[in-house]
């Protein structure tokens, strides 16, 4: 196990970033860490990266110290990298990891391939918020740190409903509910809420879906030219997927959405049956047994029609 003593020994700056997109868990561990060095190791200068983040995880400590830019001439004596399963997925952030003279890497993606010199990858862990909580002295978790961790796990693991919520998991929610968090606020404001505009696309990606393979397959996808029309951005996307994942019969769900024109951002859940970490990676993608994700050149067609093929072979082994 990754010992934050061990890896920030000797050190005098050191970076965290996440993958490009940051989700809830992406958000949460980063922060967390963040916000657990900047606490206990006075004598490390810390700094975290990601793109923009979604409006209601501002309500974290420290989301307003989030850097989005490029640093000049910046050289880290040790560099994260969270809930990010290789280099390319860091997105801007990725030449920072590159420069810096010790790599960490704390990640539940199945395909992580250890690309760090200090690698703690669990792909059964329900998180990788779940993964920094264990590297932390637990009496030294404050609220605003456990706010951030709970935050992670909740969204990783749809509110504790998936198959990767262990008894370790609920365990650590109650541990960081002790904290004195308010957790009914955080899963409202953060996984439940939305805009107007967010449940009016997810209206016209519901309306507008198609059933395959007798209903087992469900897909919809939003151009670009829908989302400024309903003036929402990536960001906004988020929770598409899970909802249609959740139709009657329905064993796998695909979500895209147009990044620039010929290309597009594919999401995958499934129930039982198909593990989408491999439809993913046979594409160039990555992610988890029931959630991954993958960007795929063509039209949105090509891309369905080429996903269906993987799909199939995993539906029809399991016949």
């Amino acid at each position: 196990m990754v010992k934050l003593y061990e890896v920030l020994k000797g050190a005098k700056r050191a970076g965290i970033a996440g993958h490009v997109r940051p989700d809830g868990d992406c958000t949460g561990s980063c922060l967390a860490l963040y916000q657990y060095i900047g606490l206990y190791f006075p004598e490390v200068a810390v700094d975290v990266y990601l793109e923009e983040i979604p409006n209601s995880f501002h309500m974290l400590t420290g989301a307003d110290e989030i850097c989005h830019g490029l640093p000049e001439n910046m050289v880290y004596d040790v560099f994260f990298a969270l809930d990010c399963g290789d280099v390319g997925r860091l997105g801007f952030a990725g030449t920072l990891f590159e420069k810096a003279k010790k790599t960490v890497c704390i990640d539940h993606h199945v395909s992580n391939e250890s690309f760090a010199d200090v690698n703690q990858i669990v792909p059964d862990a329900s998180s990788t918020s779940e993964l920094i909580y264990n590297l932390m002295d637990k009496e030294k978790i404050t609220k605003e740190v456990a706010e951030a961790l709970y935050l992670g796990i909740v969204h990783d693991t749809g509110v504790f409903q998936y198959s990767s919520t262990k008894p370790s998991t609920m365990e650590a929610g109650a541990e960081l509910l002790r904290k004195g968090i308010d957790g009914p606020k955080i899963i409202e404001k953060t996984f439940f809420e939305k805009t107007y505009a967010q449940n009016q696309v997810l209206g016209k990606a519901l309306l507008e879906s198609i059933r395959l393979m007798d209903g087992k397959v469900i897909f919809s996808y939003i151009t670009k030219k829908s989302m400024s029309f309903f003036g929402v951005k990536a960001k906004d996307l988020e929770g598409i997927v899970s909802q249609l994942r959740v139709t009657a019969g329905v064993e796998v769900a695909i979500f895209l959405y147009e990044l620039e024109s010929g290309e597009f951002k594919v999401s995958l859940r499934s129930k039982e049956k198909v593990d989408v970490s491999k439809v993913a990676r046979y594409f160039g993608g990555g992610g988890h047994v029931r959630a991954a994700g993958l960007t795929f050149r063509g039209t949105v067609y090509d891309a369905v029609n080429n996903l269906m093929n993987q799909i199939s072979l995993q539906l029809e082994d399991g016949a």
